[in-house]
Formats: structure tokens, C-alpha cells, sequence
């Protein structure tokens, strides 16, 4: 018995044939009525069937071919109105264009197929990470429960979630469940056993911790169960653990730990961004060695490619905020030139779908200071993350250079609301958040603290510029300027 997606599939399939085959009859007759001849008959036809090939799936685009090649035959080679071919030079016409319409017709469905899985795992990458930004915002003492589901119902198109803790042996769900959704997940714990029902569409996952069972995750009706309910179940694991240390020890040690699960998300959510990023480009690259595309095909593989790029350095960036949150700094000192380091940046953060107006001002000078290279991307990038964030779209981000002493200051400022005075003495705190930023936009309350932590480890500082202006913030980043070659290089821990 064929599935239900299968018979829609075909069903589909048939309507756009026979679609195809109408425009195939008309595009006959006008033929026929202007009496016009094979050669120009052909490449009509020709070009009819690569526009169905683009629009539809392989099966519809091979029917409406041999309909074509059927057409040809019929009406436009002699003998006509027969599918009888008298001269050996017409059957080898067709029989070209069949084939050309045919290896046509499976290059751009498959093209179309490639795209269509490779922007199916761009949109499912871009849902856990808004998933993941929702759980960090909850607060510290809320149980891996309803919450949590309400947070992830709908997310990834399933019809009812479950997850089981062994710690109050309770079973939360949430949506409509017709399989006992709450019941196998709970089974599912007690055998410590993952399921993958497709049948049923059940996929059950087992939260382990040290090796050992501490709950269940269940899904029905999950989308591609393979690549989504592993990262979905890493983050509840690491957030049910991080209840659970709130739950099991006082509030200030709670409150310790808490802060090394943040963390932990963190990290747990870059590693697992890297296998899906693998595949969108494996995919990208699987494009353009399908055969020649045409413009339009072209773009989209470099979206694509594009976009998995750019989702590419978030990943490393968050993965390396995360570590530097956790560990000591120890940059790796050596002469750098701020000029290139800053000009790379603004033409990264420059580019679409930025919509923000990026300058920067050097006067024309040399500025080099003694810096670990990479640690210092970092503490820009975050500057200019947050002059992105709390800043209107379409407004100036401005970045300018200049020597204090013996330091190279740089500052960056944008025409956003400004701080309130009450919060600025704690914007550099780890995790803090000011009420308006809460509103304004997502975020985990690490950036600003992870930029002075990299600026102090180079003998530097990072200040919030006080000004006399009711719009506008200026962050300003000093670091020592550069007298020569360092004397002793310290590896990054």
C-alpha cells in the first residue's frame, strides 16, 4: 500500500501532466494552423518541456516529453498524422530530442530537488536556533516541562511532544497525541531504548547523562526526525540538567552552576549546528556539479552557500564566546595591524541582509598594537553585534581609530536608544540583560563581558563612553599599541 505524502505525490504528478500535455496540445495546434516546420517545431517543444521541467517534479517533466516527442512524430514528420517515419534522418531527430528532453528534465529536477533540501535544512538550522535562544531566556528554576514544550510546540511541525524526567517519574506532553505518545515515552525510559517509528511517526529519544538514562523525549509527526531530534534533545538534556542542579543544591551554588550550563547550551548548540551546516553545503556543492544551471539556479546555490557560510562563523563565534566564558584568557601575542583586521570586519558586517550603514575612519594612519589577532576579531564582533542589535534599520554604525597614550582606541557607536544610567554600571556583567535590551531583541548576556575579559587579557580596557547626547551609544576598546615584538607568546587555554 502506498503512503498517504505518496499518493498526494502522485496525484500531484498526474494534475501538472496533464497541465503540460494541454499546453503541448495548443502549442500543436498553433503549429499546425501557422504550418510551420520541424525545425522550428522542435526547439518549441524543446523549450516547453525544460519550463515544465522547472516547475514540476521528474515525472510530470518525462511524460510531457514523450507527449512531445509523441506530437512531433504525429503531426510535423512525414508521413503525417502517422507514427510511422519514412526518412532515417527524422527518427534520429527524435529520438535526439526525446533524449535531450529527457536528460534535460532529471538534471533540473534534480537541481530543484538539491535546492529545495538544502533551504528545508537552512529554515530547520534557523528554528533550533531561535528554539535555543528561547531556552536560554528561561529563568534558572523552571523545569524542563510544559514550559519547555510550549516553547517547541509547532516549531518543527510535530503534532505532540512529551518528555519524561526520572526525577518526578512525570510524563509532560503537549498536542494531540494518537500512538500513546506519553506512555511509549515513558517506556521508552524505563527500557532505555530510542524509537523510531515511522509508521506511527514516533521518534523517542533517551536524555543521557554520564551514561546514564536521566529522561525521555518523545515526537510525533517530527520533520526529518534523523537531523532535528538530536540537537532538540541535547538542549533539553542540557537544560534539564541545569534544573536539576538548581532543585538539588542551595541557591548560591544553584545559581554557580547555572551560569557553566548556560555555558554548556552554548556549546552543545554550536557543536551540533556543525553536521546540518555540513550538509547545506555538501548540498550547495551537489548543485553545481548536477550540470549546467542557469542564472537563475546559479543564485540560489550561492544563497545557499552564502548563508551556510554566514551561519557558519555564528556557529564558531558562539562556540568560542562559550569557551572563553568558562576558561582563562591567554592570548597569543604578536604585532597586529588594526587597519585590515577592521576593514575586513565592516565588509563582513556590511553585507546583505545587513541593512545597517557601516564607516570607518582611520585618518589614513597606521595603527598597530600587540594583540592576539583572533581574540580581538572577537571583541569588535561583539561591539558591532550590539551596535547592530539596539540600533533602527537603516541607521549609521560608525567605527573610528585613534591614540590615547600609549594606547590604540577603538570606538564604536551607533544611533540607538541610550543606556540608562542605573544599568551601565552593569552591562559588563555576566548574563545581564537591561530591560529595554530584553524587549528589544534575543540575546544570552555574554558578549560585552566575553569583549572586556579579551581587552583586560591584553593590559587593555573596554569602556562605555559617557556622552552628553539622549540617543546614540559609544563603546570604546583600548589596547596597548605595539613597540616592537613581543617577548613572550603565551598559548590561547
Amino acid at each position: 500500500m502506498w503512503s498517504v505524502t505518496t499518493r498526494r505525490e502522485l496525484r500531484h504528478s498526474g494534475i501538472t501532466a496533464l497541465f503540460g500535455g494541454i499546453v503541448v496540445g495548443i502549442l500543436t495546434m498553433l503549429c499546425d494552423w501557422f504550418q510551420l516546420g520541424f525545425t522550428v517545431v522542435g526547439p518549441l517543444f524543446l523549450l516547453t518541456v525544460i519550463v515544465q521541467s522547472l516547475l514540476t517534479d521528474y515525472i510530470a517533466a518525462a511524460a510531457v516529453s514523450i507527449i512531445a516527442a509523441a506530437s512531433l512524430d504525429y503531426f510535423f514528420v512525414d508521413p503525417r498524422l502517422s507514427f510511422a517515419v519514412s526518412n532515417p534522418l527524422n527518427i534520429l531527430a527524435l529520438l535526439s530530442f526525446l533524449i535531450t528532453a529527457l536528460v534535460i528534465t532529471r538534471l533540473v529536477s534534480q537541481v530543484g530537488r538539491e535546492a529545495r533540501m538544502a533551504k528545508l535544512q537552512a529554515d530547520r538550522l534557523d528554528h533550533l536556533y531561535h528554539l535555543a535562544q528561547q531556552l536560554l531566556a528561561l529563568e534558572p528554576d523552571v523545569a524542563v516541562g510544559q514550559t519547555f514544550l510550549e516553547i517547541f510546540a509547532g516549531t518543527f511541525g510535530t503534532t505532540a511532544v512529551c518528555i519524561f524526567d526520572s526525577d518526578t517519574a512525570v510524563a509532560d506532553s503537549i498536542g494531540a497525541s494518537k500512538h500513546g505518545l506519553a506512555e511509549r515515552t515513558k517506556q521508552a525510559f524505563i527500557r532505555g531504548e530510542d524509537v523510531d517509528d515511522s509508521g506511527a511517526g514516533v521518534t523517542i529519544r533517551c536524555l543521557r547523562v554520564a551514561g546514564k538514562v536521566t529522561g525521555a523525549m518523545g515526537f510525533e509527526n517530527l520533520e526529518d526526525p534523523d537531523s532535528t531530534a538530536g540537537p532538540v534533545t541535547s538542549l533539553a538534556n542540557a537544560l534539564q540538567e541545569r534544573s536539576r542542579a538548581f532543585r538539588r543544591a542551595s541557591q548560591s551554588a544553584a545559581a554557580a552552576q547555572t551560569e557553566v550550563y548556560r555555558s554548556a547550551i552554548l556549546d552543545a548548540l554550536a557543536h551540533e549546528f556543525k553536521t546540518p551546516l555540513a550538509t547545506i553545503l555538501a548540498a550547495a556543492g551537489g548543485l553545481r556539479e548536477a550540470g549546467p544551471l542557469s542564472r537563475q539556479q546559479i543564485e540560489m546555490a550561492e544563497t545557499v552557500e552564502s548563508e551556510a557560510a554566514r551561519l557558519g562563523s555564528l556557529t564558531s563565534r558562539l562556540l568560542r564566546v562559550a569557551r572563553l566564558d568558562r576558561e582563562e584568557v591567554k592570548p597569543r601575542m604578536e604585532v597586529t595591524d588594526l587597519n585590515p583586521l577592521l576593514t575586513q570586519l565592516v565588509d563582513q558586517y556590511s553585507r546583505p541582509p545587513s541593512d545597517r550603514q557601516f564607516s570607518l575612519a582611520t585618518r589614513g594612519e597606521s595603527f598597530e598594537v600587540l594583540a592576539d589577532p583572533e581574540l580581538l576579531r572577537l571583541a569588535v564582533s561583539q561591539l558591532l553585534d550590539n551596535a547592530c542589535k539596539y540600533s533602527l534599520p537603516g541607521s549609521a554604525v560608525e567605527i573610528g581609530v585613534q591614540r590615547q597614550g600609549e594606547l590604540i582606541a577603538v570606538r564604536v557607536s551607533n544611533n540607538g536608544a541610550s543606556i540608562p544610567f542605573n544599568e551601565q554600571s552593569h552591562i559588563f556583567e555576566r548574563f545581564y540583560r537591561g530591560k529595554a535590551a530584553r524587549r528589544f531583541t534575543s540575546g544570552s548576556g555574554l558578549g560585552l563581558y566575553v569583549a572586556r575579559k579579551i581587552a583586560l587579557a591584553h593590559g587593555g580596557a573596554l569602556d562605555l563612553v559617557s556622552e552628553r547626547r539622549t540617543e546614540g551609544v559609544t563603546f570604546c576598546l583600548a589596547i596597548p599599541e605595539a613597540k616592537g615584538e613581543p617577548e613572550h607568546v603565551a598559548a590561547l587555554g
